[in-house]
């Protein structure tokens, strides 16, 4: 899946600056996003255009399923790595949190009548404070066994996973042969465990050189100065480091291991669970996330049935 041609309204070099080579603006730093913001704004983060989500109206019969602990303070605070584009990430005034998991963030607040809070932080912080810090994760978390054993989850959309190399692959990288090379991924990640997996088929003169970062920029970087030979990563966020990298990368292969992603909710939590799948099918039914979607070029990823903890996940 290649999703460059739907972002809309971006600078491609100012924002390759931004997301590439400044990766301190990328840090864990709290960040609140007001659930009925309007793109459009004057400011720096304006040259992004985010899915109007103002036309939502609140869903009494769902917004009730929520308990207390999550409405109590009015806000929806929700976890999500902001380093992740188009999913989540940074506008250019360095604080701003958008992305299509942003915009669906906004978009459940509304149906549950909060504000919303996309707090930045680090990927594999994320799950361990659902519950207590957070709210909800939100940071296209694939839903596998492992991480349902720490929360639940609904699932709202699926991705693959792409390899990401030099344009014309200077060094003849080969995803079949792994061996001996230094290979870029963002900690915490399925792609990190997969990689991490072949290197223990490696001899022992010849094992791969995982250069694990907690920002996705620093793993696009590694492969932009040569650290690394390839990257690893979820297609929608390895075909937008693509697009703004100025045709310096290409993605390598076909997409592999198409998944679905879930919304993480506190283990046992069932009735924000509930809520929170109510709201989602919701927004399915009713046209708005196949819209928001499209807005930000991601449609082929979506899925029509939101499920707590869909047992078509890969083991």
């Amino acid at each position: 899946m290649s999703f460059s041609k739907g972002i809309r309204s971006v600078t491609a070099a100012a924002l390759s600056a931004a997301m590439l080579f400044a990766a301190a603006a990328c840090g864990t730093s709290d960040a609140s996003d007001d659930s009925g913001s309007k793109s459009g704004s004057s400011d720096s983060s304006s040259k992004i255009e985010s899915f109007d989500v103002s036309g939502i109206a609140k869903d009494e019969e769902i917004a009730k399923l929520l308990p207390e602990s999550v409405t109590k303070d009015g806000v929806l605070t929700v976890g999500t790595d902001t380093s992740y584009a188009p999913a989540e990430f940074l506008a250019e005034d360095g604080k701003t949190p958008v992305g299509y998991d942003v915009d669906l963030t906004k978009a459940l607040g509304k149906v549950f009548g909060l504000k919303t809070e996309n707090v930045t932080s680090t990927f594999d912080s994320i799950i361990p404070s659902v519950g207590s810090k957070y709210d909800l994760g939100i940071s296209s978390f694939t839903i596998t066994p492992e991480r349902a054993e720490a929360v639940d989850f609904v699932s709202y959309y699926k991705a693959g996973s792409t390899w990401v190399v030099k344009k014309g692959n200077p060094e003849k990288f080969d995803s079949a042969n792994l061996c001996g090379l230094k290979i870029a991924v963002q900690t915490g990640t399925t792609q990190e465990e997969e990689v991490n997996a072949a290197d223990k088929k490696c001899p022992a003169d010849k094992k791969i050189d995982v250069l694990s970062n907690k920002l996705q920029t620093d793993v696009t970087t590694n492969v932009v100065t040569g650290k690394a030979v390839a990257f690893y990563a979820d297609s929608p966020v390895a075909g937008y480091a693509i697009s703004q990298t100025g045709d310096q990368l290409e993605s390598f292969g076909e997409d592999v291991g198409v998944a679905k992603q879930g919304v993480a909710v506190r283990k046992g939590d069932t009735a924000t669970a509930e809520a929170v799948q109510k709201a989602i099918q919701k927004l399915m039914d009713n046209g708005t996330y196949a819209k928001l979607l499209d807005h930000w070029g991601v449609k082929s990823g979506a899925i029509d049935k939101a499920e707590i903890n869909p047992t078509d996940v890969e083991g």
